[in-house]
């Protein structure tokens, strides 16, 4: 679905209904591609609309030449999701560098958020600034490096558990629709200028601790974006559960069934939060 929001046609999917709870992808990540990994975890759960949103240049939301940094894509998700859940109370999700976003939009409008989940989240957005655990591999089956195409190879890099079942998970992701691939060119743009790739404000200043119940979930191995800056954040956060998943990186590998719980126990909470 589409929605105009200034001159850009803003791609969304919609789930469900009831209580609004906005997704938000990782980088290069769209909205279908994070909707296929959390619908089969809370798909079935009743009184919840799930919001996926496309940000510019993801997905089959177009980029923007005015868009140049993330303070104009944040400001573009927020106008978005003003429009989509129409004055409602709602909940945020965020992926890595969707979960840098997040918690932008919660900065803005706190006050209209009851609970936020962020997973493998992005807190420190230049590479050179995160502490990160070196790259490791715990498993690899035998052989199993000789089965990937040379784009699988370069992605199995970051990888921590190099197993046959999370190599058909992979390639189990729903492959892009025409016009659904997103505008690297865009992207990179942004990406490879630090002060274009960070918000001109702290995301993590908050002007008070965020009362909601929370969801912090990191993988130990992830190289990427590490755990030890998440845990730089926790007092913001006085009714997050944060977790540390060993056996784990950027994919949080093998671990959905450990999602799963984390994400429906922290909707437990939410729902209660709010009675």
């Amino acid at each position: 679905m589409k929605i105009q929001i200034r001159d850009l046609p803003v791609n969304y999917e919609i789930f469900g209904q009831g209580r609004p709870l906005v997704m938000l992808p990782g980088w290069t990540m769209s909205a279908r591609s994070l909707a296929h990994l959390i619908e089969p975890i809370i798909g079935n759960r009743k009184g919840w609309q799930r919001i996926y949103i496309d940000p510019p240049g993801h997905g089959a939301t177009p980029g923007a030449d005015w868009i140049t940094n993330l303070d104009q894509m944040l400001d573009l998700l927020l106008e978005t999701i003003d429009v989509l859940v129409d004055g409602q109370r709602f909940v945020l999700y965020g992926l890595s560098l969707g979960a840098y976003l997040a918690r932008g939009v919660l900065y803005h409008r706190h006050q209209d958020v009851d609970g936020l989940s962020i997973l493998v989240p992005a807190i420190i957005t230049e590479d050179s600034r995160r502490n990160v655990p070196d790259p490791t591999v715990l498993v690899e089956e035998p052989g199993i490096m000789d089965k990937l195409t040379a784009d699988e190879k370069d992605m199995f890099e970051i990888i921590v558990v190099r197993t046959t079942s999370f190599l058909n998970s992979f390639r189990d992701f729903p492959q892009p629709f025409e016009g659904e691939a997103g505008n690297m060119v865009f992207l990179d743009n942004i990406r490879q200028e630090p002060e274009r790739y960070r918000c001109s404000f702290d995301v993590d200043q908050l002007s008070r601790p965020f009362p909601g119940p929370t969801l912090i979930i990191a993988g130990r191995q992830d190289a990427v974006v590490g755990y030890k800056d998440a845990w730089n954040i926790l007092d913001n956060y006085p009714r997050a559960t944060f977790v540390v998943a060993d056996r784990a990186g950027h994919f949080m590998e093998e671990k959905t069934e450990l999602i799963n719980t984390l994400m429906n126990e922290w909707l437990d909470r939410v729902e209660e939060y709010v009675k």
